[in-house]
């Protein structure tokens, strides 16, 4: 088994009084608001490992502070993988001094892990921009959301501490809008729709996310709206998400009978292999810039496997459209 705190090494200990403002407020909030040089993730992470307590006591991150608590104990962060600098190829779409916009290539994994230490987005990142690697996670420098392996498309990558900090945020609170294009199988019977359907880890396969019952998992709420339908029996549709949870989308259109086309996990083994990978693109992400407060669009063109495949289909409807007698 390993040793967690052999693997982490000590930050500056920290001692708060909660105030009668913030009483009433969560645990990892109140750090989240109070510890601002540290990650959501490491600060939850702490919480969990006893390593930051409520008067003495190990509380959840959930707990609701009370005025006059203390709030004592150091933050620990994970010693830093040895991150190195590759040239990985993407698309840049915008940079200026706090973010930069690009367009993921499927194939390429978005940070390192297990089974993928090097070669990922995040690496191709520090070769660009060395000036990322204090920004945010130490894992995920500039990160602040992720795509899947074989989805292609835009992504948002903070270049400061304060930068991501809001970005972040802006995430959890739902004021970016990202929309996909996914090929699926199936025709839907409403041409648009919307589906709340709660995620949560499936049971058996641990690889799997599952639309769970009400109560477990977490909220998850996605709109479709069809844009082409082929006679293959396939369907073009535009995804807008609500929340970003893990494979959300691929989880929602195969609870909907439409699985995303080329998905070896969630989708139909009988026809998914001639798809060069999972058919899903995050074209567009509209948000406020967190430092000039301007409003910004933009969209990521269809990768040019995706694309090609779009033609195909369309030259097929011509091609029988062009034999009706």
């Amino acid at each position: 088994m390993i040793d967690i705190l052999s693997e982490i090494h000590p930050a500056k200990p920290l001692e708060f009084h909660v105030s009668a403002e913030l009483a009433g407020i969560r645990f990892d909030h109140y750090l989240v608001q109070r510890v601002a040089d540290t990650s959501r993730s490491n600060l939850i992470q702490s919480i969990r490992l006893g390593l930051i307590l409520v008067d003495g006591q190990k509380k959840k991150s959930s707990y609701r502070l009370k005025t006059g608590e203390l709030i004592s104990g150091t933050v620990f962060q994970p010693a830093p993988l040895e991150l190195v600098a590759q040239e990985v190829p993407f698309d840049i779409l915008f940079e200026d001094d706090f973010l930069i916009i690009i367009s993921k290539p499927p194939g390429i994994v978005v940070h390192p892990g297990a089974g993928n230490p090097d070669s990922t987005l995040v690496n191709g990142l520090l070769y660009h921009c060395q000036d990322i690697a204090g920004v945010g996670d130490t894992i995920r420098p500039g990160i602040v959301h992720r795509l899947d392996k074989d989805t292609s498309g835009i992504m948002v990558i903070a270049k400061t501490a304060q930068c991501h900090r809001i970005l972040v945020d802006a995430f959890k609170e739902r004021t970016i809008h990202k929309e996909y294009l996914a090929l699926v199988f199936g025709i839907l019977q409403k041409k648009n729709g919307r589906i709340v359907a709660p995620i949560c880890r499936h049971s058996v396969n641990r690889q799997k996310m599952a639309v769970c019952d009400e109560g477990r998992g977490r909220y998850a709420a996605s709109n479709w709206q069809v844009v082409e339908e082929y006679s293959e029996k396939c369907s073009l549709v535009r995804v807008q998400i609500e929340t970003g949870r893990t494979h959300q989308i691929r989880v929602h259109m195969a609870s909907l009978g439409c699985p995303v086309a080329g998905d070896m996990l969630y989708g139909r083994a009988r026809n998914t292999r001639q798809y060069p990978r999972q058919m899903l693109h995050a074209q567009s992400l509209r948000f406020t810039h967190p430092v000039t407060g301007e409003h910004l669009t933009f969209s990521a063109p269809l990768w040019p496997d995706f694309r090609e495949i779009v033609e195909q289909l369309r030259l097929q409807e011509y091609e029988k459209f062009m034999d009706l007698p």
